[in-house]
């Protein structure tokens, strides 16, 4: 199952500069992860300060 980020999100973009395949963006309110393009490798969980990427 892909990752998905929470509202638990403060927009830090550290996950963005970690993903390997550029599947997080900057969203309205939030950075999402495109879950097509998610390889599910968990590198956005272990560097977010706040834990908003989850496995959906």
């Amino acid at each position: 199952m892909a990752y998905k980020i929470t509202d638990e999100c403060i927009s830090c973009g550290a996950c963005a500069a970690e993903c390997p395949v550029e599947a997080i963006s900057e969203g309205d309110s939030k950075f999402v992860i495109d879950p097509d393009t998610c390889i599910e490798c968990g590198a956005c969980e272990g560097v977010c300060p706040v834990g908003a990427p989850v496995q959906d």
